[in-house]
């Protein structure tokens, strides 16, 4: 089981191309569903957005692949923008749930919702770029009350911000000779990076918790 995950991870491109090639232009569907997921549904926050993006355009860089960068990054921005939107919605309301109200005291509900009266557009953008914790951002914005306009506007910055990076990065380098050759190395690398924050988070809260 451990060696076919490792596998999987050392040979992405090997893994995921026939999948690409199987479903010809209908990937566009698949890609944005996966994103959406990601940004819109809390319960998958493991998929891997930016190694999403990165492959499908590194994947439109070869020459004669069927993959269009211009509708992939169209795609990635409105899965994306549509997902982070779907969420925040799914925030405001739990936020009018008295099962909600009944388990967050009073205090700590008035702190994050000054919080993101101040600090929710940044909020937005750079969680955005923390796998794992840019699916929550959306949802908790809206829980605590972030105005509407606003988290639109930081939102529309922060999805093409992410997208515009992610697509062109994979788009540049996909089509360089050394990246090919070492393609899924290279990406392997790309997702420990993505989730070093993350980690970071995660041991900073159990070191926390354990003084």
């Amino acid at each position: 089981m451990l060696h076919t995950i490792f596998y999987g991870l050392t040979h992405l491109e090997t893994v995921l191309l026939p999948i690409f090639q199987y479903f010809g232009r209908g990937s566009y569907a698949i890609l944005f569903l996966l994103i959406f997921a990601e940004t819109g549904l809390v319960i998958f926050p493991f998929l891997p957005g930016e190694s999403i993006i990165f492959i499908s355009s590194t994947l439109a860089a070869r020459h004669g692949f069927f993959l269009d960068i211009g509708w992939l990054s169209l795609t990635f921005f409105l899965a994306a923008l549509l997902g982070d939107t779907v969420n925040f919605e799914i925030g405001r309301h739990l936020g009018h749930w008295k099962f909600f109200n009944r388990h967050i005291q009073a205090d700590k509900l008035e702190r994050a919702t000054d919080f993101f009266v101040r600090h929710g557009g940044k909020t937005v953008i750079f969680g955005r770029f923390i796998p794992m914790i840019r699916t929550f951002v959306p949802l908790i914005a809206g829980m605590f009350k972030m105005n509407w306009p606003r988290f639109v506007l930081y939102n529309f910055l922060g999805v093409l911000i992410w997208v515009g990076t992610g697509s062109l990065l994979g788009y540049f380098l996909g089509a360089q000779p050394f990246v090919q050759a070492h393609f899924s190395m290279i990406l392997l690398g790309i997702i420990l990076v993505a989730l070093l924050p993350s980690l970071s988070i995660g041991l900073y809260n159990l070191i926390k918790n354990k003084q």
